[in-house]
């Protein structure tokens, strides 16, 4: 890029955090998207690592002025390839954004900088305040706190607390004019005008550069298990995921897990799967008590209604070994896999349409004489769906493949993407999802933060 918007960057923040060799900026075009299905990144690009407030708006100010394109980035751990630079760009790191501000034990909150990792935030409050804790857990501790708001991230423990927006109580954010403001707090009730807080959750970068952000905590629950049960068959399954919930029993996580794809991760990774009955399907329940005796006999409660809607085996970890081994095995999943796959998809319909779902999902596979292994997070309806490659190329139907599972989760009322996000991979596929004039609101609401179009061009809509 021009030697000048190197000078100006080195004037805010000084020469040791402008980065502009391709040695030193290639670790910072990319994330964790799929090889085969991410964009191929711009390599004339400028990182730039503010250490304060005032940096980040005179940045932004700059980039106003000089219509140069601002790409925030957080720990690089997204999925939808948002934080990809894809044209000439000034890419800033919020990496030097680590303090924890405050913890309000009262009103049971926290409230840290953008580039807290989530690692830190456990880490603190461990150390700090054993009687509360974060539960959200979108599967990389080293996503930063930023990213995971404006990515709204989700991960397998959004039954019971639900997915980032839930936990978001307050953002301090820089506009793209550089303006800094506060929205949201610790307020439970804020009925004041439009909810811009929320709108600015999911955003991915594209209304807002995150400072800070205030999120709810949870009464620490010093007991957890797991328990796995196998059925026969999803819908038996599923039925029993929903029997459990009206039983009045909220699981920390339910995760689902067809047989051989448990069985092969296990084998992959040297461990043994705990299940060898008849089963097909396997599900993985996570559960917190405040006793020992609680959480044996919420585990109990769980297989004994699980088995009144047709399991045929379950298992309970006696121990922290055992409940490892299982988790263990469920995380390793898309690691595994991820050599043979093109797209790992991460739809949604609603928890009464999972069967459906999954018939059509596999009705398509075999249309294109393949198949799709799948997990999920069952109790909210989010799967995984693989889709293969052949002969370890991509083949050239994946993308009508892709198509038509996203047509098969809007016919039964879901969303092409539940907790990946939009970016610049899920992109062309909005019009699946939205009308034109949905679209257009869109844009416009986008144009209302953004006129210059600075932040984040290209992601989620085009100006």
């Amino acid at each position: 890029m021009k030697q000048e918007f190197i000078d100006a960057l080195i004037g805010i923040c000084g020469k040791d955090y402008v980065y502009s060799s391709k040695e030193d900026v290639s670790g910072y075009l990319y994330d964790e998207t799929e090889e085969f299905v991410r964009p191929k990144a711009c390599e004339d690009c400028l990182v730039v690592r503010p250490g304060t407030y005032e940096e980040v708006s005179k940045i932004l100010q700059w980039a106003n002025e000089t219509k140069t394109p601002i790409i925030p980035r957080g720990g690089g751990t997204g999925a939808c390839g948002a934080a990809i630079p894809t044209i000439p760009s000034v890419i800033m790191s919020m990496e030097r954004f680590k303090d924890i501000v405050e913890v309000d034990e009262t009103n049971m909150m926290i409230t840290c900088q953008t580039g807290v990792t989530l690692a830190k935030l456990n880490e603190y409050l461990n150390e700090n305040v054993h009687a509360l804790y974060f539960p959200c857990h979108p599967g990389d501790e080293g996503a930063q706190v930023g990213g995971m708001c404006i990515e709204n991230a989700g991960g397998v423990r959004a039954v019971k607390h639900g997915i980032m927006r839930s936990y978001v109580k307050g953002m301090k954010v820089c506009l793209p004019n550089g303006e800094i403001v506060q929205f949201g707090g610790k307020l439970v009730k804020n009925n004041m005008g439009y909810d811009l807080l929320h709108l600015l959750v999911g955003s991915e970068g594209t209304l807002a550069v995150v400072l800070e952000a205030t999120l709810k905590l949870y009464p620490r629950l010093d007991y957890t298990g797991a328990l796995v049960c196998s059925f026969k068959d999803t819908e038996s399954a599923v039925k029993s995921v929903g029997e459990v919930q009206k039983a009045g029993i909220i699981p920390l996580a339910v995760e689902y897990m067809d047989r051989d794809i448990a069985v092969e991760t296990a084998k992959r990774i040297s461990k043994t799967w705990p299940m060898s009955d008849e089963g097909c399907v396997d599900l993985i329940y996570m559960v917190e008590e405040a006793t020992e005796d609680a959480l044996y006999e919420t585990a109990g409660t769980i297989a004994e209604i699980c088995e009144n809607n047709g399991a045929v085996g379950s298992v309970i970890a006696e121990n922290e070994k055992e409940q490892r081994n299982i988790l263990e095995i469920r995380s390793d999943i898309y690691e595994v896999f991820k050599p043979e796959f093109v797209d790992s998809l991460d739809t949604a319909v609603p928890v009464a349409h999972i069967g459906d779902l999954l018939r059509y999902i596999d009705a398509i596979a075999e249309k294109y004489g393949t198949r799709s292994p799948r997990f999920g997070h069952v109790a909210d309806g989010n799967f995984h769906n693989f889709i293969l490659m052949v002969d370890g190329k991509v083949p050239e139907w994946a993308d009508d493949m892709r198509r038509d599972i996203y047509k098969a989760a809007l016919k039964y009322g879901g969303t092409v993407t539940a907790e990946h996000g939009t970016g610049k991979t899920r992109k062309p596929y909005m019009e699946l999802q939205y009308t034109p004039h949905v679209l257009e609101i869109m844009r416009n609401i986008k144009r209302a933060f953004d006129p210059n179009n600075i932040l984040n061009p290209g992601v989620i809509v085009d100006l």
